[in-house]
């Protein structure tokens, strides 16, 4: 189980703190499509906050999409179109099992063979369509999110990736007929909710739209480091992604609260990346920013009365949902 902590003597709000830190939690896949959230009794025991807090924040996470509530059994990680809810442990069911077992159940429900091998294959053409345009879309005020997915997405899959913000997304499909949209978990919702009311505003339409939730990195090995450095340790905090340094500033006080000086600064904004290289003793950089800030400290090693270090993130899109946008666009094979 995820342990939650929250520092409430600081200046971010506890709220805000769960709210971040489950976030996370679900964005890295810590917590799989289908997982089950502790009871808001459970949390408010690990974290000592009232549970009307914690009924507030999961009721925050239901209307930004992250999770869904079931009658009487609980709160629920939403699982997307693509996601398998099974248990990472649970033994893999054989395909041709998997289609007998498929068709089986079709049949029961009153279908003919005929009227699924048409949806089927109508279903195959529409992936396919969708496939050959790739789309990240993220909100305008985090532009530095979307250029790293796309940085990183190009790399992996040797593909063309054109980024569009959620702002504009509404007014590019209605100029497509089919395309493969990228987002974080964090923007999956709004993406959707686009589709629905392009889709309801132009019914004839025949169109192939397909969203795939990307996983970000969980920062383990990162946290790790935060944990283990001394009080008073100074910390700068570099990314592409302005999101990305909120959560993470968050996340930073949330494991430390005010023990540790924390500094944040976009890649791109010099003079701020500048303040923050002269007064920390360890960076931590997301991979994009990586060059630019070693770049920076050379340049001013001269006037540096110490080099701090610099920890470079691996990747910033988890390896596990790469692999399935390989599947989705028909770039890797599995065997059957």
């Amino acid at each position: 189980m995820v342990e939650f902590h929250i520092q409430t003597d600081g200046e971010i709000p506890a709220s805000t703190q769960l709210f971040s830190q489950i976030c996370f939690a679900i964005a890295s896949r810590q917590f799989a499509p289908g997982y089950r959230l502790p009871s808001t009794r459970q949390l408010a025991m690990q974290t000592g906050l009232h549970r009307n807090t914690i009924s507030k924040v999961y009721e925050r996470l239901a209307t930004a999409g992250f999770v869904e509530a079931h009658m009487g059994s609980g709160i629920y990680v939403r699982a997307l179109g693509q996601e398998n809810t099974q248990p990472a442990n649970a033994t893999p069911v054989p395909i041709q099992e998997a289609i007998e077992q498929s068709l089986d159940g079709f049949l029961q429900q009153g279908y003919s063979l005929s009227q699924v091998r048409d949806l089927f294959l109508r279903a195959m053409d529409e992936r396919l369509r969708a496939s050959t345009q790739l789309l990240v879309t993220v909100p305008r005020h985090d532009l530095g999110a979307g250029e790293i997915i796309v940085q990183e997405l190009q790399s992996a899959l040797s593909l063309p990736v054109q980024l569009v913000f959620l702002e504009d997304l509404a007014e590019t499909l209605v100029q497509r007929s089919a395309a493969t949209l990228v987002t974080v978990r964090y923007f999956t919702s709004q993406a959707e909710n686009l589709l629905k009311e392009l889709q309801q505003a132009d019914r004839s339409a025949s169109r192939a739209f397909r969203i795939i939730a990307i996983d970000i990195y969980n920062y383990q090995r990162e946290l790790a480091l935060i944990r283990s450095l001394p009080a008073g340790a100074r910390v700068g905090l570099v990314s592409l992604s302005s999101g990305t340094l909120g959560v993470a500033e968050v996340m930073v006080h949330s494991v430390r609260g005010e023990d540790l000086y924390v500094m944040t600064a976009q890649s791109q904004d010099a003079p701020r990346l500048r303040a923050l290289i002269k007064q920390s003793q360890t960076i931590i950089c997301d991979r994009a920013s990586c060059t630019p800030v070693k770049a920076a400290i050379a340049k001013m090693a001269d006037d540096l009365i110490r080099v701090p270090q610099v920890v470079c993130c691996d990747s910033y899109i988890d390896p596990h949902s790469i692999d399935i946008l390989k599947r989705e666009l028909g770039l890797e094979t599995v065997e059957i």
